[in-house]
């Protein structure tokens, strides 16, 4: 494919998982002779097993106390990921070109507060005007800042002040379609000559037992003991989630090569969509989306697919990577990484382009059923199908 001064090109990327912290731990994992271990903890949640965040310095990124005081867990993380990013892309003291970048993020809703959720039940079982009892938890339990903390736009408010990311801003909402939308929207405006540069990118804590109620409350988190992302037949409905967070720094070709930086990767193009799964309709989008992205077979593809896990939607998912792309190899990164609601594209095309940067040949992550990959990769295909609905797929190439 030709080279075009508005190619879309990623320049920069910060990923956190529970592997570790930046780009080096997760371009080691890319690389490695076998499958890690999993990280996981079985205990804390359970019988919800979850992938946890690492350990991390947030002053590296984060340097003032009060900003990593008034921030909940879910920011901290987003922020100090995007900071990885625009070091990683040489921009984070360039003042001029982080005044004009703009930035495009993937969120979810605030975290609870457990404590006061958990003080509210209890005395509710005990009154039955519990309408005035809300009330009055809501003037003497609950911080001030509270609701301004719930906000999603809080984390993309929180990146402007501490990383100066001052250019137009926008938040989606909406699970994994989120990440979809966040990504394929810097990519389209790039591509059109709109945008020159931007932040684009996503965090998930999932270490929050109402992110847990919210998956359980469709029976979909597995149970029990960790297994193989494609091997989960065992209780419950399959998702582990995991903490992580995924920034890039996505740049017209002419503006990166006109700052001599480095190039992970070249995104061709980015599909999304979501509508009815029933009668073969997630089988149809996926198969037009493929259509569109034009992305031929061969055994140099590799595909990151960003299942989550759920049974049907996962076997489902895999059937039409079998039968669109026989050759290529299919690594599920949900059992590497945890499933990463918001995050969970965003993480997908940053390991993808990490995978093309290093000819990495990833290993198996689940050796009952992905096939060894013998041949560096020229091109990689990034999939995520929502755990309730959306479905999203974005077509990578070396720089």
């Amino acid at each position: 494919m030709s080279k075009k001064p508005n190619d879309v090109v990623i320049t920069g990327i910060g990923i956190v998982s529970c592997h570790g912290v930046g780009r080096e731990v997760h371009e080691a994992l890319l690389n490695a002779a076998e499958a890690p271990q999993p990280v996981v903890d079985t205990e804390r949640f359970a019988p919800y097993p979850v992938h946890p965040m690492p350990e991390i310095d947030w002053s590296s990124q984060i340097q003032r106390r009060g900003d990593q005081r008034q921030m909940e867990n879910w920011q901290r993380l987003g922020v100090f990921t995007a900071g990885l990013a625009l070091d990683d892309a040489g921009l984070k003291e360039d003042e001029e070109s982080c005044s004009s970048m703009d930035m495009i993020v993937s969120a979810g809703g605030g975290e609870r507060d457990i404590s006061v959720d958990t003080l509210i039940v209890n005395e509710a079982a005990t009154r039955n005007d519990r309408g005035l009892l809300l009330n009055e938890k809501l003037t003497t339990e609950l911080r001030p800042t509270l609701f301004l903390a719930q906000l999603s736009n809080l984390l993309a408010g929180n990146i402007s002040i501490v990383h100066k990311v001052t250019g137009s801003s926008k938040t989606f909402m909406g699970e994994e379609s989120a990440g979809i939308s966040a990504i394929s929207t810097a990519f389209e405006r790039i591509r059109a000559g709109q945008s020159t540069h931007a932040l684009v990118g996503g965090a998930f804590n999932a270490e929050r037992p109402d992110m847990h109620i919210l998956y359980e409350g469709i029976q979909s988190l597995a149970q029990g003991e960790w297994r193989p992302l494609w091997s989960r037949n065992g209780p419950g409905g399959g998702i582990i989630t995991g903490s992580a967070s995924a920034f890039i720094v996505l740049e017209s070709r002419q503006h990166a090569q006109a700052r001599n930086a480095t190039i992970y990767a070249t995104i061709d193009s980015v599909e999304g969509d979501r509508g009815s799964r029933a009668n073969g309709g997630l089988e149809k989008r996926l198969e037009e989306m493929a259509n569109r992205s034009q992305v031929a077979d061969g055994a140099d593809l590799l595909i990151m697919s960003g299942a989550s896990g759920s049974h049907d939607l996962r076997d489902r998912e895999r059937r039409i990577i079998s039968d669109k792309w026989s050759s290529a190899a299919l690594r599920g990164y949900s059992g590497l990484t945890g499933h990463a609601m918001e995050a969970q594209f965003p993480t997908g095309v940053a390991l993808a382009a990490l995978a093309l940067k290093t000819a990495a040949k990833p290993p198996r992550f689940d050796a009952d059923h992905e096939s060894e990959m013998n041949t560096p990769p020229t091109g990689a295909l990034v999939t995520a199908v929502g755990f309730v609905h959306g479905e999203g797929l974005a077509a990578l190439s070396g720089e």
